[in-house]
């Protein structure tokens, strides 16, 4: 069978199934829940990769909301990555009940590539990519070793197969004072709550001397008990992000200098932490995007293959891409701006354009594993890529 026939089938598969997809994603959408706890849309995935004839694995690297769904045998192996946990009491804003369902339905149809090409696609359930990073601890214990090529869809507000995410890794820090009556005695008093506010005040003062990619933005925790009692306790969590792994190193040093700086200034004691969970840059498998936005045209929609209007952001797929050659898409739900993580970006998650636009990523990232099954050459061009990259 020739590749465009083969590509015919595909989208036909897709469309034929596009009502069991739509609605695995509805009750995902419909059911929201957060990292770790997302045993429902695990359950409802592995049901329906299941029946379609994969081999599911459920509970993988000590996640029981992980999973592995495997069909075919042999290399290439292709991986779709599955999201589907949601944000703490806003539900699906994110988008990632579009994510899920794209990448199962992608499997489905891209099991006609693998019966005429050979290979393998897995189907890869990654939970609390939120609030955990769980692909970075999942790259630890080798979820992704064995791919050739990784894969996934992010809904938003534009089409385009570059993704532009930043490094990122989160800071808590607590300065201890002593307490003391704020009106009677308050030289007696150490504020932990002024250190922390003067670290803001550095920071903002920090950030007109960094790069334009980098991003800095926390929230206090804790700023005392009480307004007529100099506080004892303060706390905060922070966000340092940045383009590259070398530059965020850097900006960490300058971060944590504010808040020394703070603490010499008011004598409160420091204490930090650098949090395990880290995201790395996305590395963007160029090859693999070009694939994309050249089946996405053949679906209709223009997707630039790098779109200047993307907001930075951070994902755990950087993990994952810094280990294997990969694409992080994103598609267009279709309807006026409604930026992710809003009230309005869930209702575009279930809306007519977002399961639309999810329909047309399942078909896409189909079609591009059919390219790349069907034609060897185009395989040793992502390693070459990414062996290039990386050296």
């Amino acid at each position: 069978m020739d590749i465009e026939s083969l590509k015919s089938l595909i989208i036909s598969e897709i469309e034929k199934n596009s009502e069991a997809i739509c609605e695995l994603s509805r009750k995902i959408h419909d059911n929201p829940e957060v990292g770790l706890q997302e045993y429902r849309a695990a359950g409802w995935l592995t049901d329906f990769l299941e029946a379609s004839g994969f081999e599911v694995e459920k509970g993988i690297c000590g996640f029981p909301t992980a999973f592995r769904a495997i069909f075919g045998k042999g290399h290439p192996v292709i991986g779709f990555l599955a999201e589907y946990d949601a944000l703490p009491e806003l539900g699906h804003a994110c988008g990632h009940n579009l994510i899920a369902a794209a990448s199962a339905g992608a499997g489905i149809a891209a099991r006609l590539a693998v019966d005429q090409c050979g290979g393998k696609i897995v189907v890869i359930g990654t939970p609390a990519e939120e609030l955990f990073s769980c692909k970075m601890v999942m790259a630890e214990r080798g979820a992704f070793e064995d791919l050739d090529a990784v894969m996934m869809v992010h809904p938003g507000n534009h089409n385009a197969a570059v993704t532009e995410a930043l490094a990122c890794q989160g800071l808590d820090v607590e300065f201890f004072g002593r307490a003391s009556h704020a009106a009677g005695r308050p030289e007696l008093g150490i504020n932990a709550l002024e250190a922390m506010i003067q670290s803001f005040n550095a920071i903002n003062s920090l950030r007109q001397h960094i790069r334009s990619s980098a991003r800095i933005h926390g929230i206090i925790t804790d700023g005392g008990e009480a307004p007529n009692v100099v506080p004892a306790h303060s706390a905060g969590k922070f966000l340092v992000r940045a383009a590259d792994e070398k530059y965020l190193a850097e900006l960490k040093e300058k971060v944590i200098n504010c808040f020394q700086g703070a603490a010499l200034a008011t004598g409160a004691r420091l204490e930090y932490k650098w949090e395990d969970s880290y995201y790395a840059p996305v590395l963007n498998n160029l090859t693999i995007c070009r694939l994309w936005v050249k089946n996405m045209r053949r679906l209709g929609r223009v997707a630039k293959l790098m779109d200047p209007k993307q907001s930075f952001g951070s994902t755990d797929f950087g993990n994952v891409s810094q280990l294997v050659p990969g694409m992080h898409a994103s598609i267009s739900v279709g309807r006026s701006y409604a930026p992710v993580h809003s009230p309005q970006f869930v209702q575009a998650a279930i809306s007519d354009s977002g399961l639309s636009a999810m329909l047309d990523a399942a078909k896409g990232l189909a079609l591009v594993v059919a390219d790349l099954l069907a034609d060897p050459e185009l395989m040793k061009r992502v390693k070459a890529e990414f062996a290039r990259v990386k050296s």
